[in-house]
């Protein structure tokens, strides 16, 4: 149906139609640099995945006024960010998007955050909300 330039001409963005049902839907197509590779909590490697990462962030953002352009835009700066880096701490992602994820919806950030802090409990979580409301 339509394309065109995205994200400053690193994708490309593309409404289509099913010939089926005649449902529309937009798709991106990316340009794939260099494979970052993520040093999890054990030590372990494995390659950046920005399928799961986007995952991630439409559970936290479920229900919440932000749409999936809004986590697709978070998800490039998060990238960006680490751009010229062949490796990057769980942690470092975790700090970049709950950075960027703060400024877009706080209730997004809490859950976001209560998965990556690994809450142990309540009180952990109440703290958290303390914290944001201060900043």
């Amino acid at each position: 149906m339509d394309s065109r330039a995205a994200r400053e001409g690193a994708s490309i963005r593309r409404r289509r139609q099913c010939l089926a049902c005649e449902h529309r839907f937009t798709t991106y197509e990316e340009i794939v640099k260099d494979e970052l590779r993520v040093v999890k909590r054990d030590g372990r490697r494995e390659e950046f995945s920005r399928l799961k990462l986007e995952r991630g962030l439409m559970r936290a953002c479920e229900k919440r006024p932000v749409s999936a352009d809004q986590i697709h835009d978070l998800v490039d700066q998060v990238i960006e960010s680490f751009e010229g880096e062949s490796e990057v701490t769980t942690e470092q992602i975790g700090q970049a998007v709950m950075t960027r994820l703060h400024r877009i919806d706080d209730v997004a950030y809490i859950r976001f955050a209560s998965v990556y802090r690994r809450f142990a409990d309540v009180n952990q979580f109440l703290q958290a909300v303390k914290d944001m409301v201060e900043k």
